[in-house]
């Protein structure tokens, strides 16, 4: 089986190709170098030290570690999640309820299918893959919200005004808002093998795994994902259109 090993030389190498980013930063004004050079030094310490604690959990095998490490990853998406939420009203929970739904109902059918096994070597990895793109859908499904509230304002006003309750006065907000955050994960669906080959087909294939199993993995990821970000954003914008509306059911 082939290995595939990066050397520190290689690594520096690769990092002349973060100055490109920041040459170009430069050259057009764009003032994104400070964030280029904050972006790679915290990507490097935060993968470093989830580099030795994975090391560890693996070595020791424990389940309540394992679910342990699992529940920080769902917490830890749902924060993030929650910060991309423009509403100065929005709840947490929300987020939480959404990403914890969506990820352990996923998994917890790849396991009772025998998709993966209650390891932490294949939990860890799926669990990470799950909840940060449900975290991603739920946070464009906010964002959208936030757009839609603000823009169909008056229309909102006048469904209110005729009688129509906070759901059936946002329904067109909330459906717009959902599609759009299942939209990219529905268009990486349709161009998979042929446009791009992603994170675990393409690691499967460097380990030197043929092919045609690695395919039968990355259809199982695009399945599950296709779940996962259906499941969060219709869970976190059916929790998030709430938060629009005061206890008088009035438009904030």
């Amino acid at each position: 089986m082939n290995q595939l090993t990066v050397n520190n030389g290689a690594l520096v190498f690769a990092f002349l190709l973060v100055l490109v980013a920041v040459v170009v930063s430069q050259k057009e004004q764009l003032q994104l170098s400070k964030e280029i050079f904050y972006g790679i030094f915290r990507a490097i310490i935060q993968l470093v030290i989830v580099g030795y604690v994975l090391k560890y959990i693996f070595q020791v095998d424990n389940n309540w570690l394992t679910a342990l490490m699992s529940l920080f990853i769902v917490v830890n998406a749902a924060w993030n999640a929650h910060k991309r939420n423009p509403n100065q009203y929005k709840k947490y929970w929300t987020s939480l309820l959404a990403i914890f739904i969506s990820t352990y109902l996923t998994m917890g059918i790849l396991i009772l299918a025998g998709a993966i096994k209650f390891i932490p070597s294949q939990v860890i990895p799926i669990s990470g893959m799950i909840a940060s793109n449900s975290m991603v859908a739920i946070g464009l499904c906010y964002r959208n919200l936030a757009s839609q509230f603000r823009d169909q304002r008056q229309q909102v006003l006048e469904k209110l005004a005729l009688g129509a309750n906070a759901k059936q006065a946002s329904s067109n907000i909330l459906r717009e808002s959902i599609k759009t955050a299942m939209q990219p994960t529905i268009d990486s669906a349709k161009t998979v093998g042929l446009v791009s080959l992603p994170g675990m087909m393409s690691g499967l294939i460097f380990a030197g795994v043929d092919p045609v199993h690695a395919i039968k993995y990355q259809i199982m990821v695009t399945f599950m994902l296709l779940s996962t970000t259906s499941l969060g954003s219709i869970i976190a914008g059916y929790g998030a259109y709430k938060d629009y509306f005061n206890e008088q059911l009035q438009l904030r």
